[in-house]
């Protein structure tokens, strides 16, 4: 039982690391083209929007869509201090504890 635990364990380790780490070891000696890597950039702007505006928008079964009044009170102080400091560090802690106040008091 204990050996099996350990090999899920390590397996899931490995099938999550894996596609994590490999590709920079292959792309490491490739000098990749100017527009290829400026559309690279663009890549964690537009997966975090698609994550917040997931969270800020609730969609009903007959197809209309409402506001998330909870995480919409929560990410007003988050887009302040992104728009102020512009650390990621510090958005991301504002935002969890935003939440986490709006959930323990609304």
């Amino acid at each position: 039982m204990t050996d099996y635990f350990y090999v899920v364990i390590i397996g899931c380790a490995l099938v999550t690391l894996l596609p994590r780490i490999l590709p920079f070891i292959v792309v490491r000696k490739v000098n990749l083209p100017e527009p290829f890597l400026k559309w690279l950039s663009f890549i964690p702007v537009c997966i975090l929007t698609a994550l917040i505006v997931d969270e800020l928008l609730i969609t009903e079964e007959v197809g209309t869509i409402q506001l998330n009044m909870n995480a919409i009170i929560a990410a007003v102080p988050t887009l302040i201090v992104a728009l102020r400091t512009k650390s990621l560090s510090l958005t991301v802690l504002t935002g969890v504890v935003a939440m986490a106040l709006v959930r323990l008091f609304i």
